[in-house]
Protein backbone atom coordinates (compact mmCIF):
# COMPACT_ATOMS: atom_id res chain seq x y z
CA UNK A 1 0.00 0.00 0.00
CA UNK A 2 3.13 2.17 0.95
CA UNK A 3 3.97 1.08 -2.76
CA UNK A 4 1.26 2.47 -4.37
CA UNK A 5 0.97 5.93 -2.79
CA UNK A 6 4.28 6.87 -3.65
CA UNK A 7 4.00 5.63 -7.35
CA UNK A 8 0.86 7.77 -7.57
CA UNK A 9 3.15 11.07 -6.09
CA UNK A 10 6.05 10.09 -8.44
CA UNK A 11 3.64 10.51 -11.40
CA UNK A 12 1.87 13.80 -10.41
CA UNK A 13 4.27 16.70 -9.61
CA UNK A 14 3.27 19.02 -6.95
CA UNK A 15 2.33 22.42 -8.49
CA UNK A 16 2.10 20.88 -11.87
CA UNK A 17 -1.30 20.99 -12.64
CA UNK A 18 -1.16 24.65 -11.40
CA UNK A 19 1.59 25.83 -13.53
CA UNK A 20 0.23 24.20 -16.75
CA UNK A 21 -3.24 25.99 -16.17
CA UNK A 22 -1.28 29.62 -15.68
CA UNK A 23 1.02 28.43 -18.83
CA UNK A 24 -2.14 27.66 -21.23
CA UNK A 25 -3.71 30.97 -19.86
CA UNK A 26 -1.04 33.16 -20.65
CA UNK A 27 -0.39 31.82 -23.92
CA UNK A 28 -4.02 32.63 -24.54
CA UNK A 29 -4.18 36.14 -22.96
CA UNK A 30 -1.04 36.64 -25.26
CA UNK A 31 -2.70 35.73 -28.02
CA UNK A 32 -5.26 37.88 -27.35
CA UNK A 33 -3.08 40.53 -26.83
CA UNK A 34 -1.07 40.03 -30.23
CA UNK A 35 -4.44 39.98 -32.08
CA UNK A 36 -6.13 43.30 -30.87
CA UNK A 37 -2.96 44.44 -31.36
CA UNK A 38 -2.60 42.99 -35.08
CA UNK A 39 -6.38 44.36 -35.26
CA UNK A 40 -6.33 47.79 -33.38
CA UNK A 41 -2.49 49.23 -34.12
CA UNK A 42 -3.22 50.69 -37.65
CA UNK A 43 -6.12 52.75 -36.32
CA UNK A 44 -4.05 53.72 -33.25
CA UNK A 45 -1.15 54.87 -35.92
CA UNK A 46 -4.01 56.51 -38.15
CA UNK A 47 -5.69 58.74 -35.40
CA UNK A 48 -2.17 59.79 -33.91
CA UNK A 49 -1.79 61.33 -37.15
CA UNK A 50 -4.79 62.47 -38.04
CA UNK A 51 -4.63 64.57 -34.87
CA UNK A 52 -1.57 66.11 -35.81
CA UNK A 53 -2.54 66.62 -39.08
CA UNK A 54 -5.67 68.30 -37.94
CA UNK A 55 -3.94 71.48 -37.00
CA UNK A 56 -2.82 72.01 -40.28
CA UNK A 57 -5.76 72.51 -42.15
CA UNK A 58 -9.76 72.08 -42.08
CA UNK A 59 -10.43 71.35 -45.28
CA UNK A 60 -14.43 70.69 -45.74
CA UNK A 61 -16.51 69.70 -48.14
CA UNK A 62 -19.87 70.32 -49.47
CA UNK A 63 -22.86 68.30 -49.68
CA UNK A 64 -26.08 68.54 -51.63
CA UNK A 65 -29.39 67.74 -50.52
CA UNK A 66 -31.24 69.10 -53.54
CA UNK A 67 -32.39 65.44 -54.52
CA UNK A 68 -32.65 64.17 -50.43
CA UNK A 69 -35.63 66.91 -50.71
CA UNK A 70 -36.98 66.25 -54.10
CA UNK A 71 -37.69 62.54 -52.59
CA UNK A 72 -38.95 63.63 -49.50
CA UNK A 73 -41.04 65.64 -51.47
CA UNK A 74 -42.57 63.06 -53.36
CA UNK A 75 -43.14 61.35 -50.09
CA UNK A 76 -45.36 64.08 -49.06
CA UNK A 77 -47.33 64.53 -52.03
CA UNK A 78 -47.80 60.77 -51.91
CA UNK A 79 -49.11 60.92 -48.12
CA UNK A 80 -51.33 63.65 -49.30
CA UNK A 81 -52.64 61.31 -52.21
CA UNK A 82 -53.28 58.66 -50.04
CA UNK A 83 -54.48 60.08 -47.53
CA UNK A 84 -57.02 61.57 -49.60
CA UNK A 85 -58.21 58.35 -51.22
CA UNK A 86 -58.08 56.06 -48.19
CA UNK A 87 -60.29 59.30 -46.78
CA UNK A 88 -62.65 59.45 -49.75
CA UNK A 89 -62.65 55.81 -49.98
CA UNK A 90 -63.90 55.61 -46.08
CA UNK A 91 -66.28 58.03 -45.96
CA UNK A 92 -68.17 56.38 -49.39
CA UNK A 93 -68.57 52.78 -48.32
CA UNK A 94 -69.75 54.74 -44.76
CA UNK A 95 -72.13 56.49 -46.92
CA UNK A 96 -73.69 53.72 -48.94
CA UNK A 97 -73.91 51.56 -45.81
CA UNK A 98 -75.68 54.36 -44.53
CA UNK A 99 -77.98 54.83 -46.84
CA UNK A 100 -79.35 50.50 -46.92
CA UNK A 101 -79.54 51.30 -43.07
CA UNK A 102 -76.84 49.39 -41.78
CA UNK A 103 -75.81 51.63 -39.61
CA UNK A 104 -73.61 49.32 -37.40
CA UNK A 105 -71.36 48.34 -41.01
CA UNK A 106 -71.28 51.76 -41.73
CA UNK A 107 -68.80 52.24 -38.49
CA UNK A 108 -65.69 50.32 -40.00
CA UNK A 109 -65.89 52.75 -43.29
CA UNK A 110 -66.03 56.01 -40.58
CA UNK A 111 -62.64 54.88 -38.62
CA UNK A 112 -61.20 54.16 -42.49
CA UNK A 113 -62.17 57.97 -43.63
CA UNK A 114 -60.27 58.96 -39.96
CA UNK A 115 -57.19 56.87 -40.72
CA UNK A 116 -57.21 58.38 -43.82
CA UNK A 117 -57.39 62.07 -42.44
CA UNK A 118 -54.32 61.30 -40.21
CA UNK A 119 -52.27 60.05 -42.79
CA UNK A 120 -53.50 63.23 -44.93
CA UNK A 121 -52.55 65.50 -42.60
CA UNK A 122 -49.74 63.92 -39.88
CA UNK A 123 -48.56 62.04 -42.69
CA UNK A 124 -47.71 64.73 -44.81
CA UNK A 125 -46.66 66.76 -41.49
CA UNK A 126 -44.41 64.39 -40.66
CA UNK A 127 -42.38 64.15 -43.83
CA UNK A 128 -42.57 67.92 -44.07
CA UNK A 129 -40.76 68.45 -40.48
CA UNK A 130 -38.18 66.27 -41.70
CA UNK A 131 -36.70 68.52 -44.34
CA UNK A 132 -38.08 71.63 -43.15
CA UNK A 133 -40.96 72.40 -45.79
CA UNK A 134 -43.69 74.16 -44.72
CA UNK A 135 -47.32 72.85 -45.30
Amino acid sequence: MLRIRREFRSEIPPNRSSNAAARRWSQLFSKQIRYVAHVMGPTLVALAFAGISSGVAHAQGTMDFSGAQTLMGTFKTFAIYAGAIICFGGLIFAGIRMMSGRFQDAIPGLFGALFGAGVLGWGAGWVGSLTGQSM
